[in-house]
C-alpha cells in the first residue's frame, strides 16, 4: 500500500492537536465542570465549522442526501461527545502522556479490527505478521510508558 506522505503528516498533526485538545479540555473541565466543558467544546466546534460552511455556501451540497445514509453513520457526533468527555475526565487523573498512551493503544487495536473487517463500507486491509509484531511492540511500549 503506497501511503501519501501528506496524509501521514496530516494524521500526525491530528495526534498533536488531540494531545493539546485533551489537556485544554481537561483544564476547562476543572473550572466549569465535565458536562459543561463538553458542551462548550462542541458549541465552539459547531461555530467553527458553521462559519465557513455559511460563508462558502456549503461544501459539496451533500446535506440533501443525509436521509440516505445508514443511521449508524450519524453516531460520529455522539462518539465525539463521548471522546471529549472521556478525555477530559481521564487526563486529570492519569496525566496527559498516560491517557494519550491508552488512547493510542485503544485506537490502533480498534482501527486494525475496522480495517480487517472492512467495517462502515471501508476497504478491507488484511492483517500481516508485521502488523501483529507492530501491535506487540506498541503494547509493550504502552506497558512501559504506563509503569
Amino acid at each position: 500500500m503506497n501511503i501519501p506522505t501528506w496524509s501521514l503528516l496530516l494524521a500526525a498533526f491530528a495526534g498533536i492537536t488531540m494531545a493539546f485538545q485533551g489537556a485544554i479540555n481537561a483544564s476547562l473541565g476543572k473550572v466549569v465542570g465535565s458536562v459543561e466543558s463538553t458542551l462548550v467544546v462542541h458549541l465552539i466546534g459547531t461555530a467553527t465549522v458553521a462559519i465557513p460552511f455559511l460563508v462558502f455556501k456549503g461544501g459539496k451540497g451533500g446535506l440533501a442526501r443525509l436521509g440516505e445514509v445508514p443511521w449508524y453513520y450519524l453516531l460520529g457526533g455522539v462518539l465525539g461527545v463521548a471522546i471529549v468527555a472521556a478525555v477530559l475526565l481521564s487526563i486529570p487523573r492519569a496525566g496527559v502522556a498516560n491517557a494519550t498512551t491508552a488512547i493510542i493503544i485503544g485506537q490502533v487495536i480498534t482501527a486494525m479490527a475496522i480495517d480487517y473487517f472492512g467495517l462502515f463500507g471501508l476497504e478491507q486491509v488484511p492483517l500481516s505478521w508485521w502488523k501483529g509484531l507492530g501491535l506487540l511492540f506498541l503494547a509493550t511500549g504502552g506497558y512501559l510508558l504506563l509503569n
